[in-house]
């Protein structure tokens, strides 16, 4: 069982006035990777607060998975992959390109995304899209190769790289 994490970043939902739909759909798709939303957020657009979460969940609370939802964006409160970088030990730049091409054969707004995913530790973070819509989408482009990454990182697993045969 992979412990996750799930942070909301709107100004608007941790306010209470607006439903938090998209980390609602990410607690039900993590269960696809044997996935179990231990620890749940919804914070202000503040990057400060944001990293600060990111940091704890990871070094206090030690899970495996922490996917965020909203701030990728263009406003100047959307702060999400900054705070992510803040964090991060290390860049893992395939997955946000994954998402962000997957996206595109949808909408062209999709280059629009600023999202990032990073490793801190033993844990893996990414930014996931806004919408409840967007975050299945780019959820199924994850999924074939989320479980073996989070092994790798787990020391679970091996290399990646198929057995060749001589």
């Amino acid at each position: 069982m992979l412990r996750v994490g799930v942070i909301t970043a709107s100004d608007k939902g941790a306010q209470g006035q607006r439903e938090d739909l998209s980390g609602t759909v990410l607690k039900e798709l993590v269960k696809e990777i044997d996935g179990e939303v231990v620890l749940y957020a919804i914070l202000p657009d503040d990057q400060e607060l944001l990293a600060q979460t990111m940091k704890k969940w990871v070094d206090e609370d030690g899970l495996d998975l922490i996917l965020t939802t909203g701030g990728t964006g263009f406003s100047l409160r959307d702060v999400t992959p900054e705070a992510t970088i803040a964090v991060a030990d290390r860049m893992v730049p395939g997955i946000a390109e994954v998402m962000r091409y997957e996206s595109y054969k949808i909408t062209p707004k999709a280059m629009l995304s600023r999202a990032v995913a990073a490793l801190r530790k033993k844990t893996l973070i990414i930014n996931m899209p806004g919408s409840p819509k967007a975050c299945k989408e780019c959820w199924a482009a994850l999924v074939p190769a989320l479980p073996h990454g989070i092994q790798i990182l787990k020391g679970e697993a091996g290399e990646c790289a198929a057995p060749t045969h001589q």
